[in-house]
């Protein structure tokens, strides 16, 4: 009776595998790289936000993303969890006009405080797309989560360009790629709307650092994971004392319990 068992579930496991191994060898075939898997310093149980990076990572958005891309979901405040003064963030902002209602209900400009969210680049998604090609680029609030491999996906992008003329031919006839288009090689499709945003220099970092790609496309990738989830670490706290408390908890009542039992063996 157990023979015909064993054998077809050693049937069924074979044909599991090759259906595996198949849709591997698909997706392989598709031509889109798996970006490269980067250490990231806020990775892992007790991984904690690299602040120098993060603050580097905001003067890149702020100076090369913020014009096209939104942060609708972080107010200017936070960035006081990254090390920045209340007095750095009000000089930040201090230039910064936004759209509010007064008493009567009308819309009226005001300055920015610091309460509010960062102000979006676009007045809504219709003028968002118009100024870009028809298609309005996305909020970053949360891109590193909503991307599978998360920062190696978005530090990949950044970092994946290739020139037309890097290209081999076998490349442009597959793709159909023009000398107008951009051809990222871990972008699903691999031609993208958006031009290269970061180069060496592009920016002057304020703590001296040299500004290569590499490195501003790593800069901007650690704050975007900060954006995601600014209270990573104080969740990651929470967790190990919980832990901590159930390990001692756990210990307790094991003493107990042979304390309780102890004369009844």
């Amino acid at each position: 009776m157990r023979k015909p068992f064993a054998r077809n579930l050693l049937v069924s496991g074979a044909i599991a595998l090759a259906s595996f191994t198949v849709g591997t060898v698909a997706i392989a075939a598709g031509g889109t790289e798996h970006p490269p898997h980067r250490h990231w310093h806020f990775q892992g149980p007790f991984g904690t936000f690299d602040r120098a990076a993060a603050q580097r990572g905001f003067q890149v958005y702020q100076e090369v993303c913020a014009a096209c891309h939104s942060l609708s979901l972080v107010a200017y405040r936070n960035l006081t969890e990254l090390g920045l003064t209340e007095n750095q963030v009000k000089g930040l902002i201090k230039d910064i006009t936004v759209t509010d209602l007064n008493d009567e209900g009308a819309p009226v400009d005001r300055p920015a405080r610091p309460s509010d969210r960062f102000k979006k680049p676009f007045p809504n998604q219709a003028a968002a797309a118009a100024a870009n090609n028809g298609k309005a680029p996305p909020d970053l609030s949360v891109i590193v989560k909503a991307r599978e491999y998360g920062p190696d996906y978005i530090y990949g992008i950044l970092t994946g360009y290739v020139p037309y003329d890097k290209l081999t031919p076998a490349q442009i006839k597959e793709f159909d790629v023009k000398k107008d288009d951009n051809f990222n090689k871990y972008f699903p499709g691999h031609k993208i709307a958006m031009a290269p945003p970061l180069s060496d220099d592009k920016v002057t970092y304020a703590d001296g650092t040299k500004a290569t790609l590499d490195q501003e496309a790593a800069d901007v990738t650690e704050f975007l994971a900060w954006a995601s989830e600014p209270h990573m670490e104080d969740r990651k706290r929470t967790g190990v004392r919980v832990i901590l408390f159930l390990i001692a908890l756990a210990g307790m009542m094991y003493a107990v319990k042979r304390m309780v039992w102890a004369d009844k063996h």
